[in-house]
Protein backbone atom coordinates (compact mmCIF):
# COMPACT_ATOMS: atom_id res chain seq x y z
CA UNK A 1 0.00 0.00 0.00
CA UNK A 2 1.42 3.58 -1.15
CA UNK A 3 2.15 5.70 1.98
CA UNK A 4 1.29 8.57 -0.41
CA UNK A 5 -2.43 7.61 -0.97
CA UNK A 6 -3.13 7.50 3.13
CA UNK A 7 -6.73 5.91 2.61
CA UNK A 8 -7.14 6.30 6.35
CA UNK A 9 -6.94 9.96 6.45
CA UNK A 10 -10.27 11.80 7.37
CA UNK A 11 -10.89 15.45 6.46
CA UNK A 12 -8.29 17.49 5.01
CA UNK A 13 -5.41 15.46 6.24
CA UNK A 14 -6.21 13.68 2.60
CA UNK A 15 -4.94 16.61 0.97
CA UNK A 16 -2.71 19.04 3.83
CA UNK A 17 -0.85 17.23 6.61
CA UNK A 18 -1.11 18.73 9.76
CA UNK A 19 1.82 21.19 9.33
CA UNK A 20 0.62 22.73 6.38
CA UNK A 21 -2.80 23.48 8.20
CA UNK A 22 -1.23 24.89 10.64
CA UNK A 23 1.01 26.94 8.79
CA UNK A 24 -1.68 27.80 6.67
CA UNK A 25 -4.13 29.20 9.80
CA UNK A 26 -0.45 31.44 10.83
CA UNK A 27 -0.63 32.37 7.64
CA UNK A 28 2.73 31.64 6.95
CA UNK A 29 1.94 29.82 3.60
CA UNK A 30 -0.18 30.25 0.88
CA UNK A 31 -1.37 26.40 -0.27
CA UNK A 32 -1.58 25.25 -3.53
CA UNK A 33 -4.62 24.71 -4.88
CA UNK A 34 -6.17 23.04 -7.88
CA UNK A 35 -7.33 24.95 -11.13
CA UNK A 36 -10.23 21.93 -11.99
CA UNK A 37 -14.15 21.96 -9.65
CA UNK A 38 -16.07 19.02 -9.65
CA UNK A 39 -19.68 20.46 -10.95
CA UNK A 40 -23.20 18.72 -10.25
CA UNK A 41 -24.49 20.41 -13.25
CA UNK A 42 -27.72 19.17 -11.68
CA UNK A 43 -26.97 21.45 -8.92
CA UNK A 44 -26.00 24.40 -10.42
CA UNK A 45 -29.63 24.66 -12.49
CA UNK A 46 -31.36 23.95 -9.38
CA UNK A 47 -29.93 27.28 -7.34
CA UNK A 48 -29.87 29.50 -10.18
CA UNK A 49 -33.01 30.92 -9.77
CA UNK A 50 -32.24 31.82 -6.14
CA UNK A 51 -28.85 33.18 -7.44
CA UNK A 52 -30.75 35.35 -9.22
CA UNK A 53 -33.05 36.44 -6.68
CA UNK A 54 -30.18 37.65 -4.22
CA UNK A 55 -28.71 39.92 -7.30
CA UNK A 56 -32.06 41.85 -7.54
CA UNK A 57 -31.42 42.97 -3.90
CA UNK A 58 -29.31 46.13 -3.21
CA UNK A 59 -27.09 44.20 -0.79
CA UNK A 60 -25.69 41.73 -3.82
CA UNK A 61 -22.62 43.87 -4.49
CA UNK A 62 -21.15 43.53 -0.90
CA UNK A 63 -22.46 40.29 -0.57
CA UNK A 64 -20.43 38.74 -3.61
CA UNK A 65 -17.64 41.11 -2.46
CA UNK A 66 -16.94 40.05 1.42
CA UNK A 67 -17.73 36.15 -0.53
CA UNK A 68 -15.22 36.42 -2.59
CA UNK A 69 -12.61 37.99 0.29
CA UNK A 70 -13.79 35.05 2.47
CA UNK A 71 -13.32 32.70 -0.16
CA UNK A 72 -9.86 33.46 -0.82
CA UNK A 73 -8.72 34.03 2.89
CA UNK A 74 -10.77 31.93 5.16
CA UNK A 75 -10.93 28.62 3.13
CA UNK A 76 -7.78 26.34 2.58
CA UNK A 77 -7.64 24.93 -1.08
CA UNK A 78 -11.44 25.98 -1.85
CA UNK A 79 -11.67 24.33 -5.26
CA UNK A 80 -10.22 21.48 -4.73
CA UNK A 81 -12.66 20.66 -1.31
CA UNK A 82 -15.68 22.47 -2.89
CA UNK A 83 -19.27 21.02 -1.70
CA UNK A 84 -17.85 17.71 -0.40
CA UNK A 85 -15.63 19.79 2.81
CA UNK A 86 -17.05 23.14 2.75
CA UNK A 87 -20.52 24.67 0.96
CA UNK A 88 -22.05 28.23 0.12
CA UNK A 89 -26.17 28.15 0.63
CA UNK A 90 -27.86 31.18 -1.38
CA UNK A 91 -31.11 32.46 0.03
CA UNK A 92 -31.25 29.56 2.75
CA UNK A 93 -34.87 28.49 4.07
CA UNK A 94 -33.26 27.95 7.26
CA UNK A 95 -34.23 30.09 10.27
CA UNK A 96 -33.41 33.32 10.59
CA UNK A 97 -33.53 34.62 6.93
CA UNK A 98 -29.83 34.61 5.66
CA UNK A 99 -28.67 35.87 2.63
CA UNK A 100 -26.16 33.67 2.07
CA UNK A 101 -24.31 30.78 4.43
CA UNK A 102 -21.49 28.95 4.30
CA UNK A 103 -21.50 25.46 6.30
CA UNK A 104 -18.93 22.69 6.90
CA UNK A 105 -19.48 19.11 7.81
CA UNK A 106 -22.74 19.86 10.14
CA UNK A 107 -21.61 23.25 11.43
CA UNK A 108 -22.72 27.01 10.14
CA UNK A 109 -19.28 28.74 9.52
CA UNK A 110 -20.11 32.48 8.72
CA UNK A 111 -23.40 34.01 7.24
CA UNK A 112 -24.37 37.28 5.75
CA UNK A 113 -27.74 39.06 6.15
CA UNK A 114 -29.45 42.23 5.20
CA UNK A 115 -29.46 45.12 7.72
CA UNK A 116 -31.41 47.98 5.89
CA UNK A 117 -29.81 48.43 2.71
CA UNK A 118 -26.59 46.88 3.94
CA UNK A 119 -25.87 43.63 5.09
CA UNK A 120 -24.20 42.28 8.47
CA UNK A 121 -22.30 39.00 9.71
CA UNK A 122 -21.99 36.40 11.80
CA UNK A 123 -18.59 34.38 12.43
CA UNK A 124 -18.74 31.26 14.61
CA UNK A 125 -15.28 30.54 15.93
CA UNK A 126 -13.58 29.11 18.54
CA UNK A 127 -14.82 30.92 22.35
CA UNK A 128 -10.77 29.73 23.21
CA UNK A 129 -9.83 32.49 20.20
CA UNK A 130 -11.55 35.72 22.01
CA UNK A 131 -10.76 34.94 25.91
CA UNK A 132 -8.20 36.76 27.23
CA UNK A 133 -6.55 33.92 28.92
CA UNK A 134 -7.91 31.14 25.90
CA UNK A 135 -10.18 29.40 28.26
CA UNK A 136 -14.05 28.80 27.86
CA UNK A 137 -14.99 31.00 30.56
CA UNK A 138 -17.95 33.89 28.79
CA UNK A 139 -16.13 36.62 31.59
CA UNK A 140 -12.86 36.49 30.12
CA UNK A 141 -14.19 37.80 26.73
CA UNK A 142 -11.39 40.08 25.23
CA UNK A 143 -14.18 42.81 24.23
CA UNK A 144 -10.86 45.17 23.60
CA UNK A 145 -10.02 42.71 20.89
CA UNK A 146 -13.00 42.53 18.64
CA UNK A 147 -13.61 46.10 19.13
CA UNK A 148 -10.29 46.10 18.07
CA UNK A 149 -10.96 44.55 14.57
CA UNK A 150 -14.29 46.66 13.49
CA UNK A 151 -14.45 50.46 12.49
CA UNK A 152 -15.84 51.13 15.30
CA UNK A 153 -17.21 49.34 18.68
CA UNK A 154 -21.04 49.47 17.52
CA UNK A 155 -20.76 47.46 14.61
CA UNK A 156 -19.40 44.64 16.99
CA UNK A 157 -21.16 41.90 19.26
CA UNK A 158 -21.27 38.61 20.24
CA UNK A 159 -22.93 35.46 21.58
CA UNK A 160 -22.96 32.30 23.29
CA UNK A 161 -24.05 29.61 20.99
CA UNK A 162 -24.69 26.12 22.84
CA UNK A 163 -21.83 23.72 22.33
CA UNK A 164 -18.38 23.75 23.81
CA UNK A 165 -15.90 25.86 22.55
CA UNK A 166 -18.58 27.91 20.61
CA UNK A 167 -18.38 31.79 20.13
CA UNK A 168 -20.83 33.82 17.65
CA UNK A 169 -19.53 37.34 16.61
CA UNK A 170 -21.61 39.73 14.75
CA UNK A 171 -20.51 42.16 12.64
CA UNK A 172 -22.36 45.58 10.91
CA UNK A 173 -21.50 46.75 7.51
CA UNK A 174 -19.58 46.07 4.92
CA UNK A 175 -16.58 48.57 6.05
CA UNK A 176 -16.15 46.63 9.53
CA UNK A 177 -16.52 42.78 8.27
CA UNK A 178 -13.54 43.67 5.71
CA UNK A 179 -11.84 44.93 8.56
CA UNK A 180 -12.56 42.16 10.75
CA UNK A 181 -11.29 39.70 8.00
CA UNK A 182 -8.29 41.29 7.53
CA UNK A 183 -7.79 41.40 10.89
CA UNK A 184 -4.95 38.71 11.75
CA UNK A 185 -5.88 37.27 15.24
CA UNK A 186 -9.66 37.27 13.63
CA UNK A 187 -8.55 35.64 10.43
CA UNK A 188 -6.35 33.30 12.38
CA UNK A 189 -9.51 32.27 14.57
CA UNK A 190 -11.73 31.97 11.54
CA UNK A 191 -9.24 29.70 9.68
CA UNK A 192 -8.86 27.53 13.43
CA UNK A 193 -12.40 27.14 12.94
CA UNK A 194 -12.78 26.23 10.10
CA UNK A 195 -9.85 23.71 9.71
CA UNK A 196 -11.73 21.60 12.98
CA UNK A 197 -15.14 21.33 10.93
CA UNK A 198 -13.35 20.59 7.43
CA UNK A 199 -11.64 17.81 9.43
CA UNK A 200 -14.74 16.25 10.90
CA UNK A 201 -15.18 14.92 7.29
CA UNK A 202 -17.74 15.08 5.03
CA UNK A 203 -19.85 18.36 4.38
CA UNK A 204 -23.73 17.36 5.10
CA UNK A 205 -25.22 20.80 3.34
CA UNK A 206 -23.71 19.32 -0.30
CA UNK A 207 -27.16 19.45 -1.75
CA UNK A 208 -27.70 23.14 -0.74
CA UNK A 209 -24.45 24.30 -2.52
CA UNK A 210 -24.86 27.28 -4.92
CA UNK A 211 -22.80 27.28 -7.51
CA UNK A 212 -23.35 30.55 -8.58
CA UNK A 213 -22.11 31.58 -5.66
CA UNK A 214 -19.03 29.39 -5.28
CA UNK A 215 -18.30 31.00 -8.40
CA UNK A 216 -17.58 34.50 -7.28
CA UNK A 217 -16.08 32.90 -3.97
CA UNK A 218 -13.56 31.20 -5.98
CA UNK A 219 -12.91 33.95 -8.61
CA UNK A 220 -14.43 32.05 -11.44
CA UNK A 221 -17.36 34.08 -12.75
CA UNK A 222 -17.16 33.37 -16.49
CA UNK A 223 -19.99 30.41 -15.83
Amino acid sequence: MSAARRPSSTGLRQFLDLQQQYDWMEGKTTLRDTDKRAESLELRFKYVPRFEKLLLRPQAPEVLEILQRYGRECIPIPRRTERHFWSVSCLPSTAGKALVRVNASWMELFSLYADGEGISALFVVHLSDFTTDHSLDHDQVDVGLLERSVVTPEDVGYFFPRGEDIFGIKVRGASSIAKFLAARPALRAIRAFNLTHMNRGRNAYQASHCYSLADHMLNDEEH
